[in-house]
């Protein structure tokens, strides 16, 4: 009999090949000169990717994340977390579809706006979907050469009320794909110390870079359980609060993890050359991206504020 663990760890060896064999140096740069991943796109529809998050797929949400964060390993150039939920959030499987925050009459910052034949936007005030086909796209960027395209709304849009915590699970992807990323830099700074060598030993026997790396497998092994955390919580009542604090918990160790994995390669992590930038700017630019640490925890102050004191301890106590 086939087990939920067993799916998951079948999806996860395969998006491993997947990701592999597409995401590259080569491949990352010309995603930031503008070429779409198509091919990358192409490989994961005929795998069945693109519908992993339909209702329909017998897949699991937490299954969905656990790919995300295989994808965000491999610095993969495509937005998997906003595609895969708008394909969800449409019911379709067709076509390339993406989602934005809707402010006025634009959809701010959708990843590749710009080769979608759908944006949705999502309205953070009523939680409902704007849906856009053709319109008027102005291209952008964030801190890791990644598009994010502005659209503009057409008077008439259809929109969907989405019964869904829409922004809670893009957020989550969003720290799910940081967690990820934070695992691959860690494991290139491990590498890179272990492989350079300085006064006749590899500078991973120096006490100082021990201690450097010691503190960023801690961050990295929190960021991770926050991750997980979140992602055991889809569903229940407590979810929104663990995005909260995953969210808010992982852009914090972000933030370490890039700053030593930067000095642990010294002047080579920035050149262009080096693979590292393509992992740290994407951390830099995703911790702000659907809240920065401030602004969730603002909120899970808020959360934790209205629970009372007689309250406060037992949900603590009760956290898995």
């Amino acid at each position: 009999m086939t087990t939920s663990s067993d799916t998951r760890q079948l999806l996860v060896d395969t998006a491993e090949r997947i990701f592999s064999d597409h995401c590259n140096k080569a491949s990352l740069d010309a995603a930031e000169r503008g070429e779409f991943p198509a091919a990358l796109w192409q490989t994961l529809c005929e795998n069945g990717f693109h519908e992993l998050a339909h209702t329909t797929s017998g897949v699991e949400l937490g299954d969905v994340f656990a790919v995300l964060q295989v994808a965000a390993r491999h610095a993969a150039p495509l937005p998997l977390t906003e595609m895969l939920l708008a394909n969800r959030w449409l019911e379709s499987s067709g076509d390339t579809a993406t989602v934005g925050i809707l402010e006025g009459d634009r959809i701010t910052a959708a990843p590749w706006g710009r080769s979608a034949a759908t944006v949705l936007g999502l309205d953070l005030d009523t939680g409902e979907l704007v849906h856009v086909s053709g319109g008027q796209v102005t291209r952008g960027a964030n801190m890791a050469g990644e598009a994010r395209d502005d659209v503009r709304v057409p008077s008439g849009a259809v929109r969907t009320v989405q019964p869904e915590p829409a922004f809670e699970l893009i957020a989550l992807g969003r720290a799910v794909c940081m967690a990820g990323t934070l695992q691959r830099i860690l494991a290139l700074a491990l590498q890179y110390a272990n492989e350079r060598e300085q006064f006749g030993r590899s500078i991973s026997k120096f006490q100082a870079i021990q201690h450097n790396l010691a503190i960023m497998a801690g961050e990295v092994a929190a960021a991770s359980r926050a991750a997980d955390a979140a992602i055991d919580a889809i569903g229940s009542e407590r979810f929104g609060l663990e995005v909260a604090a995953a969210k808010s918990r992982i852009g914090e160790a972000a933030g370490i993890v890039a700053e030593i994995a930067h000095q642990v390669h010294g002047a080579m992590g920035y050149t262009h050359e080096h693979t590292l930038h393509h992992f740290t700017r994407r951390v830099w630019a995703w911790r702000d991206e659907y809240g920065n640490e401030t602004w969730w925890q603002a909120r899970l102050g808020r959360h934790l504020t209205a629970l009372g004191a007689d309250n406060l301890w037992s949900f603590l106590a009760t956290r898995g």
